[in-house]
């Protein structure tokens, strides 16, 4: 069976409007009934750069989590992030953003990759202190905008060196949307090999017409966890400046219809209403 982690908090973030606590806390609410793994509903990191999540703490304290078995996760960029994010005993991810490309990691938190390697050791710490599993994504495996020449040896290196800092949890992130059906399926081959006791996973940025056939490429490359959001919505707004949306949950799902022992149970009804939701108010 697959982790479906939905990313509202993905979805959000790029948007102009600013989306009122209100709709952002009616809206996960919902989602937390459709019977996703996780939700990565909110980030701890600076409302100047981010400014679409500088209610996160307000929107957490709304959800009802009691009748739910969905668990949360946060995004973090340093230290006083993990530490404000490790104080919610309702949080159980701490998800890092890794890039592999110096370029984006500048973009993203204004650090080398050297320098969010030490960031890194210091959430993972900080993880460990208060009963959080720390996530990390390593950005920009697929490619990037900066003609930056990375191969998948140099992702795999450092998808080891992660395992190595205790890292449990890696997800391959296309940020911009450049995988292809090929890349997806020889990126997962090597690194099932030389990390066979590692969760790996997939966060897909793509075009609409790439969705479907993305999706089963994950699948059927063995990944049994990846990252959607409803609609395709979201992008990464520090990677360049046109964004490319996520991979829509909608073609995920549709995508398991042929897999049935993958897929999770999923409340249709709850889901068609989040569908809904996010169209009216949200999209």
């Amino acid at each position: 069976m697959i982790k479906i982690i939905e990313c509202p908090r993905d979805a959000m973030q790029g948007l102009s409007n600013f989306i009122p606590t209100q709709t952002k806390i009616e809206y996960l609410n919902l989602l937390l009934e459709v019977g996703f793994d996780t939700l990565d509903f909110g980030s701890f990191v600076s409302p100047k750069a981010i400014p679409q999540m500088k209610d996160t703490k307000e929107v957490l304290a709304g959800l009802n989590l009691n009748k739910s078995a969905t668990k949360l996760l946060a995004i973090v960029v340093n230290k006083r992030g993990a530490e404000e994010a490790a104080k919610y005993d309702e949080i159980t991810y701490l998800g890092f953003p890794l890039s592999v490309s110096e370029t984006f990691q500048q973009r993203n938190t204004k650090k080398s990759i050297s320098e969010a390697k030490l960031m890194l050791k210091d959430i993972i710490s900080i993880c460990k202190e208060n009963n959080k599993e720390p996530v990390v994504y390593l950005s920009m495996s697929f490619g990037n905008p900066y003609n930056e020449d990375i191969s998948f040896d140099k992702v795999l290196k450092m998808a080891l060196d992660l395992k190595e800092m205790g890292v449990k949890i890696i997800s391959f992130a296309d940020t911009i949307g450049k995988a292809s059906v090929k890349d997806i399926q020889d990126l997962f081959e090597k690194a099932s090999k030389i990390l066979p006791n590692t969760e790996l996973g997939v966060h897909l940025h793509c075009n609409p017409n790439m969705a479907f056939d993305l999706a089963k490429a994950s699948l059927e490359a063995g990944c049994l966890r990846i990252d959607t959001a409803i609609g395709g919505l979201g992008g990464c707004p520090m990677a360049k400046d046109d964004l490319t949306g996520n991979l829509a949950t909608e073609y995920l799902i549709q995508a398991l219809t042929d897999l049935p022992a993958f897929r999770p149970s999923i409340n249709e009804d709850k889901f068609q209403e989040a569908v809904a939701f996010q169209k009216r108010y949200i999209g």
